[in-house]
């Protein structure tokens, strides 16, 4: 059995940072997935794909797949250089502006 230790992206709906802080521990898909010639769902026999552990770090993460004799790889997240700028919003609105701005 193997497993990837990440830190999960955030949501590319919304700006926030929600669910980034936390690791997880995800396990590979032992067998590929079928697809039932009923309804034509797709399905799997593995029911450890279905489970994500979430750590507050990777250490955590780590620990507890060498303790339970887990494989693993840990991908390092990509972390994003900060969008800001000098003024910011409400630099939109300021008063001491050189020009004049409106909508």
């Amino acid at each position: 059995m193997r497993a990837r230790i990440y830190k999960p992206a955030r949501n590319a709906m919304q700006s926030g940072n929600s669910k980034t802080k936390s690791w997880v521990l995800e396990f590979s898909p032992a067998q590929a997935r079928q697809i039932d010639p009923l309804m034509g769902w797709t399905s799997s026999g593995d029911m450890d794909s279905q489970v994500k552990l979430r750590f507050e770090d990777q250490a955590a993460a780590e620990a507890y797949a060498r303790a339970h004799g887990i494989e693993y790889n840990v991908i390092a997240p990509k972390t994003r250089r900060a969008n800001l700028r000098p003024g910011g919003y409400g630099d939109n609105f300021a008063t001491n502006r050189r020009q004049v701005w409106t909508h």
